[in-house]
């Protein structure tokens, strides 16, 4: 089992980076994937992006680009780098490994 905590959400304009961190209870090296995920009102859960224990990632159509994600397994932390944000990435993003476990959320908003 794992517990996740993320941070750094804010409000941002729009243009703006933001950085977020997803700290885990346990070390990660053992955790193949690791992911974030973003919810904004009235909508399904999406992907953000992917990481696997090698480095390979996955991005969801609409942030590849502008959006990083990192793991750092010594910190037992992700991160989501965000980059040129847009009114349209504004929405609660979720930390999760392994499809099984979510942290709390942390919430993003950019203003136009």
């Amino acid at each position: 089992q794992v517990q996740l905590v993320e941070s750094g959400g804010g409000l941002v304009q729009a243009g703006g980076s933001l950085r977020l961190s997803c700290a885990a209870s346990r070390n990660i090296f053992s955790i193949n994937l690791m992911g974030w995920y973003r919810q904004a009102p009235g909508k399904q859960r999406e992907l953000v992006a992917t990481i696997t224990s090698g480095g390979n990632t996955n991005y969801g159509a609409s942030v590849k680009g502008r959006f990083t994600i990192s793991r750092d397994n010594a910190k037992n932390t992700v991160y989501l780098q965000m980059n040129s944000l847009k009114p349209e990435d504004t929405a609660a993003y979720y930390c999760n490994a392994e499809f099984i476990y979510w942290g709390q959320g942390t919430q993003v908003t950019v203003s136009s």
